[in-house]
Order: structure tokens, then sequence, then C-alpha cells
């Protein structure tokens, strides 16, 4: 069932990536959105373009997260291009649900850094 391989992988993220814990919530967002955007790609095979700084860095955090999901989670070398794509739109949502919509910590929202 998708929703427990989401499970499972918003596990392994929580357990074992920094990149959830930047400082404020748009940075949040938009780190998590990167990563994920990069992490479909790389892992349908897909032509993956980097023209900034922060492409490259989501692409470098993606191509681990993906070695590592593919490495750990059997069940993953089953996936169709579709599956991964609502595999990986599912953990995006859920980590943004976690790390900011739920968040107790309100420095999160603090505008002045």
């Amino acid at each position: 069932m998708m929703k427990d391989k989401i499970e499972e992988v918003v596990n392994y993220i929580q357990e074992r990536c920094l990149w959830q814990f930047v400082s404020r919530s748009w940075d949040r967002e938009e780190n998590i959105q990167g990563i994920m955007e990069m992490a479909v790609s790389l892992f349908n095979d897909e032509k993956v373009v980097l023209e900034t700084d922060y492409d490259r860095c989501w692409f470098a955090d993606a191509k681990i997260f993906i070695s590592d999901i593919k490495r750990l989670f059997s069940w993953s070398k089953d996936l169709t291009k579709e599956e991964a794509k609502a595999l990986f739109t599912g953990v995006k949502d859920r980590m943004l649900e976690i790390t900011v919509e739920k968040s107790r910590n309100e420095e999160l929202n603090v505008p002045y850094y």
C-alpha cells in the first residue's frame, strides 16, 4: 500500500536526513520541495537540469537519498514512474505537514532572520 511506503520513507528521512531541519518555514518548504522534485527525476532516470546553486545542493541531497531508498527498500525497484512520482509527492506532503504545518517551533516563522 502506497501510504505505508510513504511512511517508511518519511521515517527514514526523520532518522537520517538533516536537510529537513533548515531554520525557517519557507526555507524548509523550498528545500523539501526541491529535494523531492530532484528525487523523482533521479529515481526515474530523467534528465536533471542544474542551473542554480540551489539545484546543485538539492541534487546532491537527492542523489544520496535515492541511492539509500533503492538500497534499503526492496519494494522500490518495482515502482513504475507514476508510482515513484506519487510516492515522493506523498513524502513531500507528509514532511511539510510534520516539519512546517504541525511544528511547534515558533522560530520557524520569525521574519527577522
